[in-house]
This record gives C-alpha cells, sequence and structure tokens, in this order.
C-alpha cells in the first residue's frame, strides 16, 4: 500500500487546520498540560532530559522528524508532547508540536471531541479501514514531514494488548512514511507510568511516568512490502530496546 500523495484540496484542508490550531493553541496547549499535571495529578521523570534531547534533535533541521511511541492508553500522543516539550516552547515552535493519529472511531462520539481533535494536529484514521483512506492518511503524514511539521506515530497500530513492545507487530504504515522519505530522522520515545501493567483508556491519576528517548536514521536494502516492514521493524525493535532498559534500571531502582 503506497502513501497516496494529497491532492490541492487536501494540503489546504491541513493548511487551515494548522492555521486555527494554531490561533487557538494560546488556550489549548496551556490548558492540556494543566489538566494532565494538576487536574490528574501526573508527572513525568525525565522530561528535563528528554526536552533537552528533543529541542537538540529539532534545531539541527537535518531532515524530517517522525516520533515514534509505545502505546498504552488512548491519550498518549498528549503525554509524549508534554513530555518533549513545554507549552512556552511548543507555543514558539508550534511545528515541534507533533501532528498524531488516533483512531477515528475513539473521538467521533460528540462534536466536543471532534473539534479538539481537530484543533490538537490531528489526522484521524479508522484502522482496519478502506485501503485508499488509510494511503491517503499516511500520504498526509508524509507531506506534513516534507513540510517541515513534527509527525507522531505508534508503530504497533492500535494499544498493546500484551501491555509490552511487540516488534512482530510492526505495521507497514510506518515503513512507508520512512521510505517515502530518505532523510528521515526518528525519535523513539518510550514513556511508561510506575502502575501500568498493561493497556487502558486512562492512566491511574496521580501516575509517575518514566521517559527514555533514542535516535535513528532507518535504512534498507529491500524492496517493496519488505523494504516497508524492515523499516517498521527497526523502529519497532528500537522501543523494545527502550523497554528493556526501561525495566532493567525499575528492577535496580527497587532493589
Amino acid at each position: 500500500m503506497e502513501a497516496s500523495r494529497p491532492g490541492p484540496r487536501d494540503r489546504l484542508g491541513l493548511a487551515v487546520q494548522r492555521a486555527i490550531g494554531r490561533l487557538l493553541s494560546l488556550l489549548w496547549v496551556p490548558a492540556m498540560v494543566a489538566l494532565m499535571r494538576f487536574g490528574l495529578g501526573w508527572r513525568i521523570e525525565g522530561k528535563a532530559a528528554a526536552r533537552r534531547e528533543y529541542r537538540s534533535l529539532w534545531g539541527d533541521g537535518h531532515g524530517p522528524l517522525l516520533v515514534c511511541a509505545n502505546h498504552l492508553t488512548m491519550i498518549d500522543s498528549a503525554l509524549v508532547a508534554w513530555a518533549l516539550g513545554s507549552p512556552p516552547w511548543f507555543l514558539t515552535h508550534y511545528a515541534a508540536l507533533p501532528w498524531n493519529v488516533p483512531e477515528r472511531r475513539n473521538f467521533a462520539g460528540s462534536l466536543a471531541s471532534r473539534i479538539l481533535v481537530y484543533l490538537m494536529k490531528c489526522v484521524p484514521v479508522t484502522r482496519g479501514g478502506a485501503r485508499d483512506e488509510v494511503a491517503g492518511v499516511l500520504g498526509r503524514l508524509v507531506h506534513l514531514l516534507g513540510r517541515g511539521e513534527a509527525v507522531l506515530v505508534f508503530p504497533e497500530g492500535g494499544r498493546s494488548r500484551s501491555g509490552r513492545v511487540d516488534v512482530e507487530n510492526a505495521t507497514y504504515g510506518v515503513g512507508r512514511v520512512i521510505g517515502d522519505l530518505p532523510e528521515c530522522r526518528v525519535l523513539c520515545v518510550y514513556l511508561r507510568g510506575e502502575h501500568q501493567d498493561g493497556f487502558s483508556d486512562l492512566p491511574a491519576r496521580g501516575e509517575r511516568f518514566h521517559v527514555r528517548l533514542a535516535a535513528l536514521r532507518p535504512t534498507s536494502e529491500q524492496k517493496g512490502m519488505r523494504r516497508a516492514r524492515d523499516l517498521s521493524q527497526q523502529v519497532v525493535r528500537t522501543l523494545a530496546q527502550l523497554e528493556q532498559s526501561h525495566f532493567q534500571a525499575r528492577s535496580e531502582a527497587l532493589r
């Protein structure tokens, strides 16, 4: 399945969506972080170091930047963004605030949720939907990356049912996006709460998260679908290595 390049209408739609989201970002960006930090009592350990690394990668400008993360809850994209930058920094570097790809059915239940998804730099996708629709979403992501926007995806597709990164569950779509952008850099982000044993809709109130990062530039000599799978698996293997480091560090801390 090739990424379908967006036409003029789609490109205009993304530009308008970005402009409206940025215009209102003074409201929704700080509000989202305030809700997570003070309303739900969440904290992220290691976010200062993660933000320094992300700023460094963003600032060097050596190719599009695709953020790939593990996936345990419905709001992981907001948590990852919070780990990578503060509201003031994202307000002055709006392109660095990643676009994300939520499951359409999770947020289609009300007008309010659809408006929020529109404002918060989202390109919804129906997982398991028609090939043309999925290819169109991949094409929009390639377009955004090529325009200098950061994009966040979950290379396992949906939330991990086992609670662990599954290398064999890598989606071809991530590899297609990387393959369409030869200079694409990937930042793997592993974020997990201390009480997260598996997937859920939301983390527990008062949860404390730990974050780990690893940057790579995947390449492959394969062709076609094998190339896409190879590129995707390189990313997921990196996430699996971060996960191993996370649990090793947690085990040592509990001794």
